[in-house]
């Protein structure tokens, strides 16, 4: 399986346009030991042919400029490397790229019920790409009240495949998260605003586990990530030692805040994951797992 980062900051990318901080100042004036950061975005592949894109950064174009495995080798006429897009979510940061992409051949898209409708409703992505390349939606059916571990989600995870990416199985999974700000149901969260994905690669057996928003390391979560040789997880609000004890073979932190100290790769703190054998993503960073 190959793992192509695209984009490893959180909103904003870093350093942040509008931000005078001192991690983003030192970035601009080279004071700073650390590297400029796009939204963030993966694209995944078992025979580095058919590519599946997780989430579409707003910074979309110029991460596919910044990499010729996504770039058509036979131009406009032939078929694209991008297959399919998986959202995990509805935020703009994860969605807003989807517009780039409009001049191509119909979006094979797949998302839980939740992320269409915020897409179809309030923030009608969908429907304008309808009108340039058309879309076609594959339904994750997770759904349900946000549950524990006694009243779990009606239904919390949903195995499926993507025919334009053979050798590949995934499945989505449920995670505690809340609608966007953008979302009329921003007070109601339920099970589907926000996912992690469970990818195998059928011929070698080795599983990545993604999840860009992860909110904490519960029994639920820690027992999906115990599953995968390799763990991409953002967010960053999981205690290091959640992540510590976990055997997986790469433990890697993405979509960092413009400010966290993570990024200052002189900070202690970035020492104190390198110690703990944890990686922090960085735009065109490439994994493979075989």
């Amino acid at each position: 399986m190959k793992i192509l980062v695209l984009g490893s900051a959180a909103a904003g990318g870093s350093p942040r346009w509008n931000c005078t901080c001192r991690q983003c100042a030192g970035l601009r004036d080279g004071t700073l030991r650390g590297r400029r950061r796009t939204p963030g975005s993966i694209a995944v592949s078992a025979d580095g042919e058919g590519w599946l894109l997780i989430n579409a950064s707003p910074d979309l174009p110029q991460q596919l400029r910044d990499t010729p495995a996504l770039q058509s080798p036979s131009g406009c006429g032939g078929p694209p490397p991008i297959r399919a897009i998986l959202l995990t979510d509805a935020r703009l940061d994860h969605v807003a790229g989807l517009l780039n992409l409009r001049d191509g051949p119909p979006l094979e898209l797949y998302c839980t019920p939740r992320v269409f409708e915020e897409l179809t409703g309030e923030l009608a992505l969908l429907p304008v790409l309808d009108h340039y390349c058309g879309v076609r939606w594959h339904l994750l059916p997770i759904s349900g009240e946000l549950g524990d571990e006694q009243e779990p989600a009606a239904q919390s995870s949903a195995e499926f495949r993507v025919p334009g990416c053979p050798g590949l199985r995934l499945r989505a999974i449920a995670l505690p998260g809340s609608p966007p700000p953008h979302s009329p149901r921003r007070d109601d969260p339920a099970a589907g605003d926000s996912i992690g994905v469970l990818i195998e690669d059928e011929a070698s057996g080795e599983r990545l586990f993604h999840a860009p928003t992860l909110e904490g390391v519960g029994p639920v979560e820690r027992e999906w990530m115990a599953r995968a040789q390799c763990i991409l997880v953002g967010g960053l609000h999981a205690p290091l030692n959640d992540l510590a004890t976990l055997s997986a073979t790469r433990k890697v932190l993405t979509e960092a805040q413009h400010d966290h100290p993570l990024l200052d790769e002189a900070s202690a703190e970035r020492r104190q994951l390198a110690a703990h054998g944890i990686e922090v993503a960085h735009d065109g960073m490439e994994i493979e797992l075989s």
